[in-house]
């Protein structure tokens, strides 16, 4: 099992993309909290499913060259990522039958805050906030302990 430090928190792909993107609410508060992991003022990892979505996103959006700046900035800012093992897959299967609208991406992120123990997921996505026992914290929102 991979050991992941006590009060780390998995990022969202939202956060990458908005502080990667054009003005927006979103962009000033992501790129402070993404400054904030760079200074180690903040622990955080992602999975492999946020590159795949990197990957995916861009790709759609015909912004490729875009996307893998993207993610090789995501590869640089975290140099662990979480692998999605079988236990997640079925943790993200009993999610999806447990909570009632949760999107498949949605339920893998959250399994793996939970198969591996992490503090909370960064998102801004508030559909996590139906998750029961999952923590969301917000950048520019909530304070990072």
């Amino acid at each position: 099992m991979i050991r992941v430090r006590e009060g780390a928190v998995l990022v969202d792909t939202n956060v990458l993309m908005y502080a990667a993107g054009a003005e927006h609410r979103h962009r000033s508060p992501s790129l402070e909290f993404l400054g904030a992991v760079s200074r180690g003022e903040s622990d955080a990892v992602i999975n492999v499913e946020t590159l795949q979505e990197v990957l995916y996103r861009y790709r759609s959006l015909g912004r490729w060259s875009d996307g893998l700046r993207v993610y090789d900035l995501a590869r640089d800012l975290f140099p662990l990522v979480l692998p999605t093992t079988v236990e997640v897959m079925d943790r993200s299967r009993q999610l999806l039958d447990e909570v009632s609208g949760l999107m498949t991406r949605d339920a893998i992120h959250a399994a793996v805050v939970q198969e591996y123990g992490l503090d909370a997921i960064c998102s801004f996505d508030a559909d996590f906030d139906a998750i029961p026992g999952l923590r969301r914290i917000e950048p520019g929102r909530d304070l990072l302990d």
